[in-house]
């Protein structure tokens, strides 16, 4: 049986692991962990998933439940994540890493302390969008810089950060299958008379509202053509089965930093 420890807990992806752990076979949900002024500390977080009570009262300090869990899932902010992750570090502990919204310098910490543990690391755990960049790639290297780039996403009003971590995660992968450099390639939004588009451009645009789940577009344009791919997700249960799976694998994986295709493909 694998102890897992969920961070995040009360929050969209929380609730969502919280069930699908419930419903796992050879999983335990063995600590919950929210941050210290939320009001729900101490509710059952089985009750807090709308599930009936799983005898897991939710906690404000990941180190109050890390010495009984094999793995943590975390999905929280960038500065808790940090802490976080040290905790695990410390307890020579595994981990999946699902938060978004790092700084150059706090992704750079990310990987030093994350090399150290088994952790696997991706701003997308579902299936379908690993399967649409990998395929991206192969789109972007046959059509190359002839066609117009543009990245489109769009998610509910709560997300904190923008654009997306898939959404770079993809501008990343067209700027390297182009041989292109994402800070010099890259344009946020346009404003004013910007004039006439370069070639090596990817345009990268977030839309936020209501309850969007997350979606994805990449659109190839020339002239007389276009081609869309798509990915849309429907709720947060496509990211939770994704983290689960992975949560799964990386207890037998070998130290270091893992990216979620290792676990999916």
């Amino acid at each position: 049986m694998i102890r897992v420890a969920i961070t995040g807990v009360c929050g969209r992806m929380g609730r969502c692991l919280t069930r699908g752990i419930a419903q796992h076979r050879n999983m335990q949900l063995v600590g919950a962990v929210q941050y210290l002024s939320h009001p729900q500390i101490g509710s059952d977080a089985g009750v807090v998933a709308g599930i009936s009570e799983i005898g897991v009262p939710i906690t404000g300090k990941l180190e109050d439940v890390l010495h009984r869990s094999d793995v943590v899932i975390e999905f929280s902010k960038p500065e808790a994540t940090l802490d976080h992750l040290q905790h695990v570090v410390d307890a020579d502990k595994a981990m999946v890493l699902g938060t978004t919204g790092f700084t150059a310098d706090e992704l750079a910490t990310l990987q030093a302390l994350a090399s150290q543990i088994r952790c696997v690391m991706a701003p997308n755990m579902s299936l379908g969008v690993n399967v649409m960049i990998q395929a991206l790639e192969l789109i972007a290297k046959t059509l190359g810089n002839d066609y117009n780039i543009e990245v489109i996403e769009a998610h509910h009003n709560h997300k904190a950060d923008s654009p997306s971590g898939t959404a770079l995660r993809v501008a990343e992968t067209l700027t390297t299958a182009l041989e292109q450099d994402l800070d010099e390639a890259g344009v946020y939004g346009r404003h004013g008379i910007v004039g006439a588009r370069p070639k090596k451009q990817i345009g990268i645009h977030a839309v936020r509202g209501g309850d969007i789940a997350g979606d994805h577009t990449v659109l190839f344009a020339t002239e007389g053509e276009q081609l869309s791919v798509i990915h849309r997700a429907h709720s947060p249960e496509a990211f939770a089965k994704g983290a689960i799976r992975a949560a799964e694998w990386i207890i037998d994986a070998p130290k270091g930093l893992h990216d979620v295709s290792e676990v999916l493909f």
